[in-house]
């Protein structure tokens, strides 16, 4: 995945609502939708766990808010493995807490 800009109608940064459909650019420039889930805020960063919305994969996609260069909200892959485990372990912890 790469960049989300927020803006043209987009109120996935206002970080509010959550199961908002978002569409995001592969590295392959095809558009693809996800669903916002969940915004998760660790560490001083915020992240967003999406869901693919055409696919039958009910796996989890995890995004982290940065700025871009003329500063606008994106999301953008992690890179760093650990940060993305201690992300995916949080969200784990939430859904399991939730669910009793």
């Amino acid at each position: 995945m790469s960049d989300h800009e927020h803006g043209n109608g987009c109120d996935c940064g206002e970080h509010g609502e959550h199961d908002e459909i978002i569409t995001l650019i592969d590295e392959n420039g095809e558009e693809k939708d996800f669903t916002v889930i969940d915004i998760l805020e660790m560490d001083g960063s915020e992240y967003a766990i999406l869901l693919p919305v055409d696919e039958e994969s009910d796996e989890a996609i995890i995004l982290k808010f940065a700025e871009d260069e003329e500063g606008n909200e994106i999301l953008v892959d992690i890179e760093d493995d650990e940060e993305w485990e201690k992300v995916a372990d949080a969200w784990e912890e939430m859904m399991a807490q939730e669910e009793s």
